[in-house]
């Protein structure tokens, strides 16, 4: 796994790379600009909600999922709505992009990724549990990966 946990990084960046790359497959869907205008929001919002946890990160960002020795819980901003508001985002915006580009390949990689950020977060939250004891409290009050659903 790594002291940081860089095995995990890796295999994101494998997921998110075969994301970019898969073709479109599969038939026409019926009401093809409505799903263009759902993904595109969606994808969008992903987008601007991923730089609103990073900038509520500051110095703590890291893109390892064990916690920067300096680093401090965070739990305003977007961190009120959701523990793992950039894996949501992440995901907000793969699923967008599937719609927008009406690719069921990329929607099964959406829920691919949406697997993988679930054991991510499992090992993640040991380490910030180890680091900030706070965190339990933290962690009754808020869902993991949607906000007020999971």
């Amino acid at each position: 796994m790594g002291r940081r946990g860089e095995s995990w990084v890796l295999v994101q960046a494998i997921l998110l790379l075969l994301f970019l790359v898969v073709p479109r497959v599969g038939p026409e869907w019926t009401h093809p600009d409505l799903f263009r205008l759902i993904g595109a929001v969606l994808a969008v919002t992903g987008m601007l909600l991923l730089a609103w946890s990073a900038v509520n990160l500051g110095r703590s960002l890291t893109p390892f999922p064990r916690p920067l020795p300096q680093g401090k819980l965070v739990t305003g901003g977007a961190y009120r709505f959701v523990r793992h508001p950039i894996y949501f985002a992440v995901l907000a915006v793969c699923v967008g992009l599937g719609l927008a580009t009406w690719s069921p390949l990329r929607l099964a990689l959406a829920a691919a990724l949406l697997v993988f950020f679930d054991l991510k977060a499992r090992r993640e939250e040991i380490w910030l549990q180890e680091r900030y004891p706070e965190y339990a409290s933290y962690r009754q009050r808020v869902k993991k990966l949607i906000p007020w659903i999971y």
